[in-house]
């Protein structure tokens, strides 16, 4: 990392989410790069923010269970994905609770490649040119007199 500070000038940021469980119960917190957070009952930041945030205000409900949970942010991620070209192309869940964390990697694959071709793919090595038509360009300049400057017809 500190031989990257160099490069950016000293401006790294990141945005983060940040979950986790105390004595008080379970917090769900957002870092936004310029330095402001939020604490909420769920959360989204990234280029398929938008799509994942649509997810959650319609489905979320208070007291979900686990595997709910894991369903809605499942839904929520593959959203993003399927919405946004930045957005990856696979679910990580971690599962934060009292006892501890579980990180569930590639959970989902949501656009797994299972179709290939049993005589594989093949594609011609030029382009045919089935037609060439020509049209010249007829251009007319007159100069007018005193001021220089070109018309074209």
């Amino acid at each position: 990392m500190l031989n990257n500070l160099p490069s950016y000038q000293g401006y790294v940021s990141a945005a983060l989410v940040l979950g986790g469980v105390d004595v008080t119960g379970p917090h769900l917190h957002t870092i936004y790069p310029h330095g402001s957070t939020d604490t909420l009952p769920f959360a989204t930041m990234g280029s398929g923010s938008l799509a994942a945030m649509a997810v959650f205000e319609s489905n979320y409900r208070e007291g979900l269970t686990r595997d709910e949970g894991i369903k809605l942010v499942t839904e929520a991620i593959c959203s993003g994905i399927f919405n946004d070209l930045g957005s990856g192309s696979n679910v990580d869940i971690c599962v934060i609770t009292k006892g501890g964390k579980e990180y569930l990697r590639n959970h989902l694959q949501p656009n797994p490649r299972t179709y290939t071709s049993s005589k594989g793919y093949s594609f011609p090595k030029k382009t045919e040119v089935l037609l060439t038509k020509i049209t010249p360009l007829k251009e007319k300049v007159e100069i007018i007199e005193g001021g220089g400057d070109v018309m074209e017809e």
